[in-house]
């Protein structure tokens, strides 16, 4: 093999690695790269010949790195980034990307996750512009003025391509420090209904029902007290930060917060709703080069945000 094919073979290997390590399984990382099982695999086993340790300890039901893996991935993860703007750099001095993007995202999600990452995009891309469209209401991207909307949750129409942002996102049960030191923490999502819940509406329907499920068992809806109401995610979060109650939001939303303390995660044993975020275009002939560049530069964001949380 030639020796810019094995660079770019164990460029790959790397990637594999890291994003397996994200998605936290085999399967999720071939179906995100449209390669198979068994090439990931391979992949994997490749990089641990080459280094000479094993980087994860495997079981019919799950994965998890060594003390090794641990440490390489440390090195690894800002290493490949590094490696992965360098090449869209020397592409885009070969052929710059430029034009505008138009784009429509929910109103917490861009505000405080998406805004700061298209700034970095920008960086890059400097002949880029933006128009960004902020809305709980979820846009058409058939009848807007939108190249691309950032959305929660798969779109049931099949003639829209929708391209994996965040596959694993979920709910999470949170609230500040605050919060649940005058409160309490509930151990369960049935004590929800002995608390004060912010709760999200979508035109006159108040999502004040949320589901759960422990251990495999049949999912239960629990009916909360909505002690506050809004339209906007972004406000249903800042009461949570205010410390008017408990907030049942979408991981990616108060990942940060959750992070540096500004709310506290709870009742993480049971398993919350799904909310996949994907980048959703009209067809096939509307993902221009821009537009998949973006959606790399995007996925590999909250991949690493996600894995931040879950450490």
């Amino acid at each position: 093999m030639p020796p810019q094919a094995q660079a770019m073979k164990a460029l790959q290997d790397l990637d594999i690695f890291v994003r397996t390590v994200d998605n936290g399984s085999l399967s999720a990382t071939a179906r995100a790269l449209d390669l198979s099982p068994a090439a990931t695999s391979a992949a994997l086993k490749r990089l641990e010949a080459e280094l000479g340790v094993q980087l994860f300890v495997r079981s019919t039901r799950s994965l998890r790195l060594t003390q090794q893996g641990e440490w390489f991935l440390a090195q690894c993860r800002p290493a490949l980034l590094a490696l992965q703007q360098a090449g869209q750099q020397v592409a885009a001095g070969e052929q710059a990307l430029s034009g505008v993007l138009k784009l429509a995202a929910p109103s917490d999600l861009g505000r405080n996750v998406l805004l700061p990452w298209l700034n970095d995009f920008q960086q890059l891309h400097p002949q880029v512009d933006i128009r960004l469209q902020l809305s709980d209401r979820i846009a058409n991207v058939y009848s807007e003025p939108v190249d691309a909307a950032f959305r929660y949750g798969k779109p049931p129409d099949s003639g829209l391509v929708a391209l994996p942002l965040a596959p694993t996102n979920r709910r999470v049960l949170c609230a500040s420090p605050d919060y649940l030191a005058r409160r309490g923490v509930p151990a369960t999502p049935q004590q929800l209904t002995a608390h004060d819940c912010l709760c999200y509406m979508l035109g006159d329907e108040v999502h004040d029902s949320w589901r759960f499920s422990f251990a495999g068992a049949p999912a239960i809806s629990v009916r909360v007290k909505s002690f506050n109401v809004s339209n906007d995610g972004d406000v249903v979060r800042r009461w949570a930060l205010l410390g008017k109650g408990i907030a049942y939001k979408a991981g990616l939303d108060v990942a940060d917060d959750l992070l540096q303390g500004r709310l506290i995660a709870f009742c993480s044993d049971w398993t919350t709703d799904a909310v996949p975020l994907f980048l959703v275009v009209p067809g096939r002939r509307q993902l221009t080069p821009l537009l998949r560049c973006l959606r790399d530069f995007i996925a590999e964001r909250t991949a690493a945000l996600q894995h931040q949380v879950r450490t």
